[in-house]
């Protein structure tokens, strides 16, 4: 099966976090190394929204099912890098009238 591509739009302003993996030997005169952990040791995270009407949020969380939190899936994040993200969990709700509201967490993946 190809490799699906998220493709809808989160609400403005989403702040990513990147996390970098290292290993560490503290010694006892204070002295620390610090290295990389593995080859990808940087990874990204985004708390995503996503608002409209329902038949939009039933769409992205039909997507998010296919997926089953283990199959990644591309998605351009903000800055416009294209990667290979997972989605573990999202929390879909109604706001109102005919406005739903989606937000999950996009989490860096990267092939075997």
């Amino acid at each position: 099966m190809a490799t699906e591509t998220f493709t809808w739009v989160p609400n403005k302003e989403p702040a990513g976090t990147v996390t970098f993996r290292t290993k560490s030997a503290k010694f006892g005169d204070g002295y620390e190394q610090t290295t990389e952990d593995g080859i990808n040791n940087k990874t990204q995270s985004w708390p995503l929204t996503f608002s409209g009407p329902k038949a939009r949020i039933k769409e992205i969380a039909a997507f998010l099912d296919r997926q089953r939190g283990a199959t990644p899936f591309y998605w351009t994040e903000p800055l416009g890098d294209t990667a290979l993200f997972k989605c573990a969990e999202y929390q879909p709700r109604h706001a109102g009238g005919d406005v739903y509201m989606l937000t999950a967490t996009f989490e860096q993946a990267f092939h075997p």
